[in-house]
């Protein structure tokens, strides 16, 4: 490829490229790739055997009713029965009089309203302080900038000019220590823990030592607040949650409580209070962060990522409905409409909800979630909320209904927010008619094939081309941008040439590299991330990097590198849960902070949602990442038949042994037969060729025969098999061989030295040491003679 004349070659090379590969040759598996000049930056894949199933809905019915989980299991039609949460149970399946119903749900709605005032109160009051943050900084600029120049100035002028020029900021010291308790002060609802329920349902809907740590976060928590309210029943939802009732019989018995006991929300803070307040209640928060001193700064946790299509949808804080129990309310072979929000892993079934939720390419529509219009939390410009308010309120929400303006529609045109909102009201419509047509349990909405989703979650105007390799792919992708997004559907082209899409784009190597435990920098040094059963370890390592004439430069160097790296191989691999990293141990305090900060920003892409830590005193930084779906590992691999997946064998001579040790094992409990041991050639050899004397001896003691067998199809943890061949003995002659090799056995010979009694050897002890002290006396009164 020539360059055009009369072109700088800067110019040239200043914008890398950026496409997005599908790789469709094959129906077996599809592959997706983001490359940014020759980098690959976001990985994924689906196979038919696997395919996703988060996002799916189905018309599922209860299979069982677990009380002491407060939560029920839920046959939808996947490998195993999913995990449904009480707090994941809209009202509308209650089995209670409708008016209790309705007035739950009315309950549930005004205390969402009051959570989104308050969460937007506290927005206000961070953009507030981190307003005045930036004047602060600016005021220690020029603060800064006096001092200079009266220093420069002091050995020109007299004293007294110096002092004038001293006093003509007086307060910036103050501002400069306000400053600094702000950089160092964090407010508490920047940084919310997990809500958790008061029976623990979040632990039950995924792995054992996941944790899901950051999962329920405040900064992407509500929609948007200013929208007006609407009645909380949709007419739709409820054709639908009446058929899903249809299989199930009421049970008609009135529940006399008080449903507005439902709302247990503090009254919130509303916009129109006076900044006076909010002035005071932000000096207490810096206050209470003063006091916690440098413990408070190492305990903070950052929240980043959390660009996936499904968390764009505000969390629902779970309010427990202490007049109601899940055994009371739900009944089993109850039928549900459910929606999958974690995908099944191991032994554990997928996590299931009744909050349904419709991802489109700008917008999310919540069909039984009545809360009007909403913006996503995660655009934070003024001006474009505002803007999107305004979209937002001319759209025609059916009643019942909500629906969040994502990200990815922050520059989005009126008319492109409601195209893409009027094809997710006829995808509820046919969600909808395939639900009253059908018997559960039975798939009603499938949330699509990997090359739709990654065109509706990872395209953007970036993106320069994308090229799919596969007729069927191509025809697909194509169709969809059309009906999307169709001013860019040039961007999609059919890849025709005979070598392969990702050999061609140099991308087949670094999928082939994420099976690699070991990862290189390019300055030389590497890291090493290992996944066990409880979390994910990463360490980071020099190696050959030692450009830097100082070893804390080389440290800071190689750590800021792997902050990138790191970031970039949990989005490839889909690494989840409690994350720690082992950062090269470095001194200074600021460069540990460099090192958070590079860290952060190269996660606020990500997809999942991740909480961030700070380094510790040993060089420890854990983290935690959303799982969206498993990793690359579990999805390709499976554990190596020979090791089980521990990654090491025994040895041959440790096999051996225990091969020896179980063939005496089986001989004492009855040598009625001959034995014959199959185990491993190498095994197999060594007993023959080491302990060939033992077997000899075993036999003779017992009166049977031994053999030992190579054979090859033994392999694993398994490492030898015992077979019984002939009976050679009875039970009694069995007993007798028994018996007479217990007599054979040596006695065992007991000490028969007698210490005397303890007063004795007491006696004796002190005899002794009366004698060593006479000894040493004897030689100090030498000494002193000589002396003398």
């Amino acid at each position: 490829m020539r360059w055009p004349p009369n072109v700088p070659f800067a110019v040239k090379s200043s914008k890398m490229p950026n496409k997005m590969l599908i790789d469709a040759t094959h129906p077996e598996e599809t592959r997706v790739v983001v490359v940014r000049g020759n980098r690959v930056e976001e990985f994924d894949f689906e196979s038919a055997q696997r395919k996703q199933l988060r996002g799916n809905i189905y018309l599922a019915k209860v299979t069982r009713v677990e009380p002491s989980l407060q939560a029920a299991f839920i046959e939808y039609g996947g490998n195993r029965h999913g995990f449904l949460a009480f707090s994941e149970i809209h009202p509308d399946y209650y089995q209670i009089p409708v008016a209790d119903r309705q007035a739950l749900i009315e309950a549930d709605e005004r205390a969402h309203r009051e959570a989104e005032e308050e969460s937007e109160n506290r927005s206000s009051r961070r953009r507030s302080r981190h307003r005045n943050s930036r004047r602060r900084d600016r005021g220690e600029r020029v603060q800064s900038e006096i001092v200079e120049n009266a220093s420069a100035e002091t050995d020109a002028q007299p004293q007294g000019d110096a002092a004038q020029v001293g006093d003509h900021a007086p307060d910036y010291p103050h501002d400069a220590e306000a400053a600094h308790h702000d950089d160092h002060g964090h407010d508490g609802d920047d940084h919310p823990a997990h809500a958790h329920d008061e029976h623990g349902h979040g632990d039950h809907s995924d792995d054992d030592h996941t944790h899901d740590h950051g999962v329920h976060t405040e900064a992407h928590a509500a929609a948007d607040a200013d929208a007006p309210a609407v009645s909380p029943v949709s007419e739709d939802s409820g054709a639908v949650h009446d058929h899903a009732h249809d299989d199930h019989a009421h049970d008609d018995q009135p529940h006399e409580h008080d449903a507005t006991d439902a709302s247990h929300a503090d009254e919130p803070l509303t916009l129109g209070e006076d900044h006076q307040d909010e002035h005071h209640a932000d000096d207490a928060d810096d206050e209470d962060d003063e006091d916690d001193g440098e413990d408070a700064e190492e305990e903070v946790v950052e929240s980043v990522g959390g660009d996936d299509v499904l968390e764009e949808v505000p969390e629902r804080a779970f309010r427990p409905r202490r007049q109601y129990k899940i055994q009371e309310v739900i009944k089993r072979r109850q039928v549900m409409l459910v929606q999958v929000v974690k995908e099944e892993r191991g032994n554990k079934g997928a996590a299931l909800t009744t909050y349904l939720s419709l991802a489109g390419r700008y917008a999310v529509l919540m069909p039984n979630t009545a809360r009007g219009g909403g913006i996503s939390r995660k655009i934070t410009s003024a001006q474009d909320r505002n803007r999107l308010k305004d979209v937002v309120q001319d759209l025609d929400v059916p009643e019942g209904m909500g629906i969040i303006l994502r990200t990815a529609g922050a520059s989005r045109t009126k008319p492109e927010i409601k195209r893409d909102f009027e094809y997710l009201i006829r995808m509820w419509e046919t969600v909808r008619d395939t639900t009253l047509k059908s018997q559960a349990p039975t798939l009603v909405y499938e949330e699509g094939s990997l090359i739709k989703r990654s065109l509706r979650d990872l395209y953007n105007k970036e993106i320069d081309e994308v090229l799919v390799a596969g007729e069927a792919g191509f025809n697909e992708a194509r169709d969809f941008m059309k009906m999307l997004m169709p001013s860019n559907v040039r961007a999609v082209k059919q890849y025709r040439d005979g070598q392969p899409l990702f050999s061609r784009m140099g991308v087949e190597s670094q999928l082939d590299a994420m099976f690699s435990p070991t990862v290189t920098l390019r300055s030389g040094g590497y890291i090493v991330i290992n996944q066990t059963e409880a979390l994910v370890s990463i360490d980071v390592n020099s190696g050959r990097s030692t450009r830097e004439h100082h070893i804390e430069d080389t440290a800071l160097k190689t750590n800021l590198e792997a902050a990138e790296e790191v970031a970039r191989q949990l989005r490839l691999r889909d690494l989840a849960g409690l994350i720690v990293i082992d950062f090269i141990d470095m001194d200074e305090k600021r460069n540990n902070r460099a090192v958070e900060r590079k860290l952060s920003d190269c996660l606020r892409q990500d997809r999942a949602r991740i909480q961030v830590g700070r380094i510790s005193h040993f060089g420890l930084l854990e983290m935690s990442r959303q799982r969206i779906r498993a990793s690359v590992l579990e999805s390709s691999t499976e554990p190596c038949p020979h090791c089980g997946g521990s990654g090491h064998v025994r040895s041959v001579s440790s096999v051996a042994l225990q091969l020896l040790r179980g063939l005496e094992e089986t001989l004492m409990k009855g040598p009625t037969h001959n034995l014959t041991v199959r185990t491993r050639t190498d095994v197999a050899l060594y007993v023959l060729n080491h302990k060939r004397g033992h077997l000899r001896d075993l036999e003779s003691s017992f009166k049977v025969t031994l053999s030992v067998i190579a054979d090859p199809t033994i392999s694993g943890q398994q490492s030898y098999v015992i077979d019984r061949g002939e009976a050679v003995h009875t039970l009694e002659a069995a007993k007798a061989i028994l018996a007479a090799q217990l007599a054979a056995a040596p006695a065992v010979i007991e000490d028969t030295y007698d210490y005397g009694d303890d007063e004795t050897f007491e006696a004796e002890a002190e005899f002794e040491g009366d004698d060593e002290a006479e000894g040493e006396g004897d030689g100090d009164d030498a000494q002193a003679a000589g002396a003398t």
